[in-house]
């Protein structure tokens, strides 16, 4: 494929711009690319994921609030060392920045929880969770469409799960 622009060199770079639901696609040879001014190519041609999830966490959305500066209680890392390495010190992390990490999480990820797979050995308290999770949306729409007698058994299965949970 050869490059949009100037017809002649390959293709390397592809950009795609969505602006007010219009989609733009632009093939570029990365001279061209250059020349066109959103792409900074480094000289020594090595891309680094840090740098991009670094340039993830850095990137400002309007109308948030600004945080003070606090330190992980276990690791003692702050946001800050964080956004400059694009990694999390500990678990508690996630705890101490939850609300700017969840923001962040979703706009990578498309959602802020853990949706995989779940160990069988030991992952049965979990599965168990996304169960009763999933019974009880099931238990809104048979209360909403009126479904009274479904809801009381779901809601039921929904208690012994939740015993089982317990015990």
């Amino acid at each position: 494929m050869l490059c949009d622009d100037c017809k002649e060199r390959p293709v390397s770079v592809h950009i795609t711009k969505i602006i007010n639901n219009q989609k733009t696609e632009k093939h570029l040879c990365e001279e061209c690319a250059q020349k066109y001014g959103e792409i900074k190519f480094a000289t020594d041609n090595k891309f680094s994921v840090q740098d991009f999830l670094k340039g993830m966490f850095n990137y400002s959305v309007p109308n948030v609030p600004q945080y003070q500066e606090t330190a992980c209680p276990s690791c003692g890392m702050t946001y800050s060392d964080f956004s400059r390495s694009g990694k999390v010190g500990c678990g508690e992390c996630y705890v101490a920045y939850g609300e700017r990490l969840e923001p962040l999480l979703r706009r990578i990820h498309g959602t802020n929880s853990h949706t995989g797979k779940v160990p069988k050995r030991s992952g049965g308290n979990l599965s168990l969770k996304r169960k009763i999770k999933q019974l009880k949306l099931e238990l809104d729409r048979y209360v909403n469409s009126e479904e009274y007698e479904k809801a009381a058994k779901v809601r039921d299965e929904i208690k012994d799960m939740e015993k089982r949970l317990q015990a």
